[in-house]
Formats: C-alpha cells, structure tokens, sequence
C-alpha cells in the first residue's frame, strides 16, 4: 500500500509560503540541493530538473497531489505540467478546466481520491501543497517530511489550516545542512 507524505519546507514559524504564495525567500544551500537532487529529484518543477541535468528515475514518489496554490505559480509562469515524470493531481473548486491531458483536475473529496491512490501499486504519493489542503488530507498523511528554513515569514501560508486536529507524529531521523536548515521525518504515531 502506497503512503501519503507531506514533503514540504516551512519556515521557523510554520509558513510554507507567504500571504501572496511566494515561497523564493527560502535560504537553500548548496549541499541541500545537492541532497534534493540526489535523494528527492522528482520533487523538482520541470524547467529546475531540465537547468541542473536531474534525467534520474523517480526515487520516492510517483504521484504528485497539489492544491491551486502549489499548482498556481507554474501555471501563471505557462506551465500546466509542472511534474510531468510524476502522475499529477490538482485538488481545486476555482479552477474550472486544466487544458494538459497529463494534469487531473479534482474539483471534489479528495480524501476518497487519496484514498483510491494508496490501494495502486507504485511509489509513495507526494502531498506538494498547499496548507488547506493538508489540512483536509491529514487523516490520511502517513509521512511528514519536514524541511525547515531558518528565516522567520511573519505572515503567510500555514503547513495545515483547518478544523483544530491534534494528530501525532513520531521523529524517525533528522539531518542538518551549511546553513542550519533542517529536514526532519515524521511517522504517524
């Protein structure tokens, strides 16, 4: 059975991007990327994977699940496949069509879509983003994996927004970077 993992970066507050959804204030070093690139290259948007040369096999995840606001950006830069070597989904009720025949609009529950993708042989599925949601899929999310940026937002984008949900996950491992960022694993407790 595939599991669900949230793998996204926050900040030290807790923002995956700011109130207008960027997310390039992120101070990434050279050897997180190197380790992106080695152990996550599916996670990389397609005009990145094309600029540092990653022609890799897809190691962790083979479908990817976006709300708009993770799909949004791409889109405004005239992308509609942003991870065309991933199966793609965009959870979204404002986005009328998707033109790309590779993306998948879902306008409705995406737990029940979630839940129909964890019971397909393959690898693991990526929740990409964004906070609402995570918020709405975190029944179902198996995995975290955390990359922590050591930069404050002060205002943004939350890594879950939803209905109050204590929901605990336990630390599998850690690893730390040049510049004090962090990825950090969490299994469902």
């Amino acid at each position: 059975m595939r599991k669900l993992v949230y793998y996204v970066g926050v900040s030290i507050d807790g923002y995956i991007a700011g109130p207008g959804g960027e997310f390039d204030f992120y101070p990434v070093p050279d050897d997180m990327v190197t380790w992106m690139a080695t152990d996550y290259p599916e996670t990389f948007f397609v005009h990145s994977r094309t600029q540092l040369g990653l022609d890799t096999p897809n190691r962790h995840f083979g479908t990817v699940l976006m709300g708009r606001g993770a799909y949004q950006p791409g889109l405004d830069a005239g992308v509609a496949s942003p991870y065309p070597h991933l199966e793609q989904y965009v959870v979204s009720t404002t986005i009328p069509e998707i033109a790309d025949p590779e993306v998948n609009l879902v306008p409705g529950d995406p737990l029940s879509l979630v839940r129909a993708l964890k019971k397909e042989d393959g690898l693991d599925i990526w929740l990409c983003g964004g906070g609402k949601l995570a918020g709405t899929l975190l029944p179902e999310i198996d995995e975290l994996v955390v990359k922590s940026y050591p930069v404050v937002a002060g205002v943004g984008i939350s890594a879950f927004t939803g209905a109050f949900s204590p929901t605990l996950f336990t630390r599998t491992t850690s690893r730390s970077f040049s510049n004090g960022s962090t990825v950090t694993w969490y299994g469902r407790a």
